[in-house]
């Protein structure tokens, strides 16, 4: 019932880890920690790994609470009182039900909205100005002939349409600012298409490589991305420096667009859920930012 409390929570909700990051962790952690890397023989470091991203972004949510409650001035005093249910063993069906409920509510919501987003991202993928795309293409065939591919070229046609298409114009404006933090600029079309979703993210990936690839060696798509290779420095886009600054990113930043309108819901108003966006925002780019320059 206290607003300096109530604020205090919306405000710091956000760094709290939700099932939505559990995807994009799930992938990133594969290109930081080996699969076969366990402590004392049998615990996982992935799993440590997952457990110490919990404990990271909890620590971070206190100590933020801690700042913000030297910051809010209120000069009521406030109780809680909460009374704890009974506890007992879980039932196997009450478990099973529960389950269901929750698988049933991501593909009712969050699936409609990776569907949507999947189909918008596939056409802008796949198509682009004309004039452009050819010019592009004329332009690569003219320098394959004068110059012929090597085994270490990562180039070719399909990249040239991608890099040439909707997707591919609105990732390279967006580039030259996300590029201190070790993305690029299909990783800038997936920070754009997460803000729905967090979990939209894998998604959005998914469908930028797939387009790039030619469709002669399907993979995984952990596999398909421990292959990317960035062609100007000819290392792979997907190191532990540029995995971890996205973690960090996540890890910080509001991608979440329900989030914004349940906050201007609870605070009747857009203030406070627009300083949330781009304090969490400046935050967590400056987070990666520091993430990238000391691991790379």
């Amino acid at each position: 019932s206290d607003w300096k409390e109530r604020l205090i929570t919306i405000l710091i909700t956000p760094m709290i880890s939700c099932s939505a990051r559990l995807p994009v962790y799930s992938l990133l952690i594969v290109f930081i920690i080996p699969a076969n890397l366990q402590y004392f023989g049998f615990i996982n470091a992935r799993g440590v790994a997952f457990l110490g991203i919990y404990i990271f972004s909890t620590l971070a949510a206190l100590f933020a609470a801690f700042v913000l409650n030297k910051l809010i001035r209120n000069k009521g005093k406030s109780q809680l009182m909460l009374e704890l249910p009974n506890y007992r063993m879980p039932i196997a069906k009450n478990v099973a039900f529960n389950v269901w409920e929750k698988v049933k509510s991501f593909i009712k919501e969050a699936g409609k909205v990776i569907f949507i987003i999947s189909i918008v991202l596939w056409f802008m993928t796949s198509h682009g100005p004309s004039e452009r795309r050819e010019n592009a293409l004329e332009a690569y065939r003219k320098e394959m002939k004068s110059n012929p591919p090597t085994e270490q070229s990562h180039v070719n046609e399909s990249s040239i349409l991608l890099e040439n298409s909707y997707a591919g114009i609105l990732g390279q404006y967006l580039e030259p600012v996300i590029k201190p933090l070790g993305f690029d600029w299909k990783i800038g079309i997936a920070l754009i298409t997460s803000f729905a979703a967090r979990e939209v993210f894998v998604g959005t990936l998914a469908t930028i490589y797939s387009a790039q690839d030619d469709g002669d060696n399907p993979e995984k798509l952990s596999q398909m991305l421990n292959s990317q290779i960035n062609p100007n420095t000819g290392e792979k886009v997907f190191n532990v420096a540029t995995s971890a600054s996205l973690i960090m990113f996540y890890m910080f930043a509001l991608q979440c667009l329900s989030t914004v309108a349940v906050v201007k819901k609870e605070t009747n108003g857009w203030k406070w859920p627009t300083i949330q966006l781009i304090s969490y925002t400046i935050l967590a780019y400056l987070i990666s930012l520091l993430t990238y320059q000391l691991l790379a």
